[in-house]
């Protein structure tokens, strides 16, 4: 082994939106969810972390460098996933001794993400999820998605659901250690590929009050929040489920949106209040209930979702893209986001929608881009190294 060799691996990884959403943990130390969730993986095409992991004997100490800006390793969440992937190498080194000695060398990561960060649209989850299949990968570790969806799961509890793609689940779990809580595939983006997704990016600024510290909050004041993670998630996971295996897109829609309304009164619920919608939200709800408003017995053609942030993400199927996305596009189509082909092919839904003049000047001012995504698949590795 030359002394000054470099070894490296990268990948890409997709932004996870659920809708059956996470709040809230049972072990805030082992990142233990209070709940069980589901979520919908986006295409890397629009929305990714770009993660190289390179490490040699000349690498001084780990280093993380998030979008050209150093950042802190020495959390524990980091430091959980490191050394649970280095005891892996370890393993592995030990029984082969001609095997290079990677697990003793400091690492350097270098991430980019492609979307704005921290401001509710799952960079966690991507970071994490990018962050531990590139040491996989480094490490050349043998390891299943579910096994490394338990490791990501202690960075960011949602990045376990992004080491999958197409529709994924995470399951609570029972066990006090967490080792049966990981993510699942409950089905693969084949299955129902024509899923798609617009979101409007309401701010891309950092979130006042952190998806961390906002669980907290609301674990400890949230008369509702008990409630929800008892009885009303574990019947939601289960139509859900049903919901995506029938391809069942109105029992998908409804679950969606109510689940969101649900989640998001726990936030006012919580003590004091945590508003992670605002204005223009609340104007892409009632947009979304005008376009559904418009079909037979106003059967639902798009579903709004909202994590912790307020961008809102609207869920549809391919063969609705003009009377979903043109709606928005009639509204926000100055905005970022239309370049592409697919954004150019959508055609702009010329009826105006009664009573939704109001929303639609909030759109207006309030959205700053737009993100047309669809469903896709879990992490790709890549030869474009960052460092």
């Amino acid at each position: 082994m030359a002394e000054n060799e470099i070894y490296r691996a990268s990948t890409y990884a997709p932004v996870n939106i659920a809708v059956i959403k996470y709040w809230g943990k049972r072990d805030s130390k082992l990142n233990l969810p209070s709940n069980a969730s589901l979520s919908v993986t986006l295409s890397q095409d629009d929305l990714r972390t770009h993660t190289t992991a390179s490490c040699s004997k000349e690498v001084p100490e780990d280093s993380l460098t998030l979008n050209n800006a150093s950042q802190d390793i020495s959390g524990a969440r980091t430091q959980a996933c490191l050394r649970e992937l280095r005891a892996l190498r370890q393993e592995m080194e030990d029984k082969d001794p001609s095997l290079p000695k990677l697990a003793a060398m400091k690492l350097k990561i270098v991430s980019e993400n492609n979307f704005p960060t921290a401001a509710g649209l799952a960079s966690s989850a991507a970071g994490f999820a990018a962050l531990v299949r590139a040491i996989a990968n480094l490490y050349q570790l043998s390891v299943s998605p579910t096994d490394l969806s338990r490791i990501a799961r202690q960075g960011s509890g949602s990045a376990c659901r992004s080491v999958l793609g197409g529709y994924v689940a995470w399951q609570k779990g029972e066990k006090p250690d967490g080792s049966d809580s990981v993510a699942y595939e409950v089905s693969p983006a084949s299955h129902w590929p024509d899923m798609r997704a617009i979101i409007l990016v309401a701010s891309a600024e950092k979130k006042d009050v952190s998806s961390t510290a906002g669980m907290q909050q609301t674990v400890a004041s949230s008369a509702l929040f008990q409630h929800r993670a008892d009885e009303v998630v574990p019947k939601r996971m289960k139509a859900m489920e049903k919901a995506i295996h029938n391809r069942d897109f109105e029992s998908f829609a409804v679950l969606t949106m109510k689940d969101s309304n649900n989640f998001h009164a726990c936030c006012l619920d919580t003590q004091p209040p945590i508003f992670y919608m605002n204005d223009t939200s609340k104007a892409a709800i009632r947009m979304c209930e005008a376009i559904n408003s418009t079909q037979p017995d106003e059967k639902p053609i798009c579903a709004y979702t909202f994590d912790a942030g307020p961008n809102a993400v609207v869920y549809y199927l391919a063969e609705h893209e003009d009377l979903v996305a043109g709606t928005f596009k009639a509204i926000v189509g100055d905005k970022t986001g239309w370049e592409g082909n697919r954004g150019q092919n959508i055609k702009v839904r010329s009826e105006t929608l009664e009573g939704t003049q109001a929303a639609a000047d909030l759109l207006k001012s309030g959205v700053s881009r737009v993100i047309l995504t669809s469903v896709g698949d879990g992490p790709r590795k890549t030869e474009e190294h960052l460092c």
